[in-house]
């Protein structure tokens, strides 16, 4: 993600259109991640949990934004405060603004970065949500989404992307979020469900999707969105490298989708949709750090390794014991930390920067700051978000009662189901009044 850079005001840039409508596109394709994202994981949980999954998501739509508004934006792209948080007073309420004042250092305007950004925003507490299926309150879950962007994501952003951020400035590369998103969304999962706990028949009762169509369009959208989310990372379309990235993107993927189903089939015996849409979703989240840094080779090598690790990781949650509904951990957690690590290994230093990896005779000093990156956004993340999920759980409950969890979340919290039968196959009037035909089952007549 390029940060405020201060210029010289004699080589300040100029407003160019052709940046602003590209930034624009990418901005509502990010906003579109985050339907694609309740499609995908509406799809995986049961019929009872549907609605329940969507709405999660789409509610930081409406908290996340008014939040960005109003203070998000200032702490995590604000004048630098201690290498922690930002914090710009014109920025509050986005109420100081230019309507062309320019991004600094770049060819379009603040408004168009702070909406690009928010976009990024919204999206990663609600990859949160997909560990957390079945068994959160939706007020909880609201309040949660409040507090957790305020205190973690705000700052994290700062740290990574920032001008001024300890992270930025100690030389980290992410280039569209492997930490800030991918890993503080995947830790901070695993922080939640390590205090709510488990589901009901965990490990016991058949957990399967209820709808694997939803699911591969969900992840089709994902994967059409995520170029808005790569790409447009680079804040312009002057110097190819975001048309690298965007070649990255899809690269990475491809191989993480085919790694992922050689793995599935040589462990289990077949290639399942799941399979191709969870390792498709592994591929984005690897490359989302490294795209800039490394070339369409390295993209390859990226993905088919995320591909392979992210499918054996899902399966650590019946080892260990912790109810990771969805395998945000699995995919998100771990496809962050590997994508982010191997930007040490893989970076050509002739992309985004000139930062060399081991591969390329770089030695380990950048694979030493990704590490640095990626353990610290991991441990505040996963702490700060346990003690989060404890006092709401402490004070108003953050999971919903056994007997509504087990009948079913969607009609307790939000009064309606997402499939209504009650019209299929007509009512009884439609009906003849006759006997019915006999049936004929192998040759035997037997009365219907």
């Amino acid at each position: 993600m390029a940060p405020a850079i201060t210029t010289l005001a004699a080589d300040a840039p100029e407003l160019s259109a052709a940046n602003t409508g590209f930034m624009l596109i990418c901005s509502a394709l990010v906003m579109l991640m985050t339907p694609a994202l309740a499609f995908f994981y509406g799809g995986m949980v049961r019929v009872k949990s549907t609605l329940n999954m969507l709405m999660m998501s789409f509610i930081s739509l409406g908290i996340v934004t008014i939040l960005w508004v109003l203070f998000g934006f200032s702490m995590a792209f604000g004048t630098d405060i201690g290498s922690i948080v930002g914090w710009s007073s014109e920025y509050v309420g986005l109420s100081g603004i230019g309507v062309t004042e320019l991004w600094d250092g770049y060819t379009i305007p603040v408004y168009v970065f702070a909406v690009f950004q928010l976009m990024f925003a919204i999206l990663t507490p609600a990859l949160i949500s997909g560990a957390l299926a079945d068994r959160v309150k939706f007020t909880a879950w609201a309040l949660f989404i409040t507090l957790w962007v305020t205190v973690v994501y705000f700052p994290v952003a700062h740290w990574v992307w920032g001008a001024g951020g300890w992270l930025f400035e100690m030389g980290v590369i992410d280039f569209a979020g492997g930490t800030a998103v991918h890993i503080n969304a995947g830790a901070a999962a695993l922080g939640v469900i390590l205090v709510i706990g488990k589901r009901v028949g965990f490990k016991k009762d058949p957990m399967r999707p209820h709808s694997l169509p939803l699911v591969m369009l969900g992840a089709g959208l994902l994967w059409f969105g995520w170029f808005g989310f790569n790409a447009g990372s680079w804040l312009g379309n002057d110097d190819g490298v975001g048309a690298v990235m965007f070649v990255n993107t899809q690269v990475a993927t491809a191989a993480a989708m085919l790694a992922w189903l050689a793995y599935e089939k040589i462990r289990h015996g077949s290639f399942t949709t799941l399979g191709a849409a969870s390792g498709a979703v592994a591929g984005l989240v690897a490359i989302t750090p490294a795209g800039g840094s490394v070339s369409p080779l390295g993209a390859i090598a990226v993905g088919a390794i995320a591909g392979i690790v992210c499918a054996m990781a899902v399966g650590l949650k019946y080892k260990f014991g912790y109810d990771d509904s969805l395998d945000v951990i699995g995919v998100h957690l771990v496809g962050g930390v590997i994508g982010s690590l191997l930007v040490g290994f893989f970076a050509t230093g002739g992309v985004q920067s000139d930062a060399k990896g081991l591969f390329y005779g770089g030695g380990l000093d950048q694979l030493g700051k990704q590490a640095i990156g990626v353990f610290a956004v991991l441990a505040y993340s996963l702490i700060a978000s346990a003690v989060l999920a404890l006092i709401i759980d402490k004070t108003m409950g953050m999971r919903v009662s056994e007997d509504d969890e087990v009948s079913g979340i969607d009609q307790v919290e939000h009064a309606e189901t997402a499939y209504d039968f009650s019209g299929a196959g007509g009512g009884a009037s439609s009906r003849s009044t006759a006997a019915p035909a006999p049936v004929v089952t192998e040759n035997k007549k037997v009365d219907a």
